[in-house]
């Protein structure tokens, strides 16, 4: 790799924020990209929501599942996490679309698995396949994910996730046993939705509309504190690690998408410098492409 000032400037954001940090940004029209460890295995976390959410739409176009079909969530069936239908204590009852929503906007666990319930891991894994992302694969459900983390963890519980010794054996942040890609994939993923090449444009649409309402704006958007520069993304978050991909949109037309992994030294839950060093390396990566237009 070549290395440019911009180059130099993310990894020294990504050094001073104390993390270990991979991005990959792409020029949606054009194809010009800016790349750091872009070809590495990450783990998703909940990023691999996006994947999910291709899919769920894929055999929606495909007239396989209606979108607006009610679905129950009872809470003995739910995972457990801090939002949406996770941190609700009674029925729900709603259509798919809006279960995607939840998923999409707040991360909401129990919704992305309600809906892998319909659709599978195995479609999840076809879609990606489909799409050409080779180094993205679907190991197991967010359920299983948060039980693996529980188990790895030991007696202690969630107390025994501040000792690195502990997060070092979970299985969730090995991108060899868990749900993974590369930044590059989650790029070429992004493109492809913003071109309508996932999918009919009808659905396209409606994925893009899901992006935009994602209400973290502490990551990624936090590069972009302008008005009229639109940023549709999804988090992903697991101890120690903080990832979002996302696509800017700047009023003139340009679009870019970025892809951000990082791996914090530290196991504290609260890092502010780790979530905004997101949002600094992908404005770092955004400008390098717009001033190659």
């Amino acid at each position: 790799m070549t290395t440019t000032p911009h180059h130099r400037r993310i990894a020294e954001a990504f050094a001073g924020a104390g993390v270990v940090g991979l991005l990959h940004a792409r020029d949606i029209d054009s194809g010009a990209e800016v790349a750091l460890s872009a070809d590495r295995p990450v783990v998703t976390a909940s990023v691999h929501k996006l994947c999910l959410l291709v899919a769920l739409h894929e055999r929606a176009a495909a007239g396989e599942l209606d979108l607006t079909e009610q679905t129950d969530c009872d809470p003995v069936d739910r995972v457990a996490g801090p939002t949406g239908t996770s941190a609700m204590l009674d029925p729900v009852r709603m259509s798919l679309r809006d279960t995607a929503f939840l998923m999409m906007s707040v991360s909401d666990n129990a919704a992305a698995d309600l809906l892998l319930r319909h659709v599978g891991l195995d479609a999840v894994n076809r879609t990606t396949a489909r799409l050409g992302l080779t180094r993205t694969h679907a190991v197991h459900t967010f359920g299983e994910l948060s039980a693996s983390i529980r188990q790895d963890a030991g007696p202690d519980g969630a107390q025994a996730l501040a000792d690195p010794y502990v997060t070092q054996r979970l299985r969730a942040l090995d991108p060899a046993r868990t749900n993974r890609s590369t930044p590059r994939d989650m790029t070429r993923l992004l493109a492809a939705l913003w071109r309508d090449e996932a999918s009919t444009p009808e659905h396209g649409a409606a994925m893009r509309r899901l992006l935009g309402l994602q209400v973290w704006p502490h990551r990624m958007a936090s590069g972009f504190p302008f008005d009229d520069v639109h940023v549709a993304g999804k988090t992903g978050s697991l101890p120690t690690v903080r990832n979002e991909v996302g696509v800017v949109e700047y009023p003139d037309g340009g679009r870019y998408a970025v892809a951000v992994f990082t791996r914090a030294a530290s196991t504290a839950a609260i890092l502010p410098a780790a979530d905004a060093v997101i949002g600094t390396t992908a404005r770092i990566a955004v400008d390098a492409l717009r001033a190659g237009r």
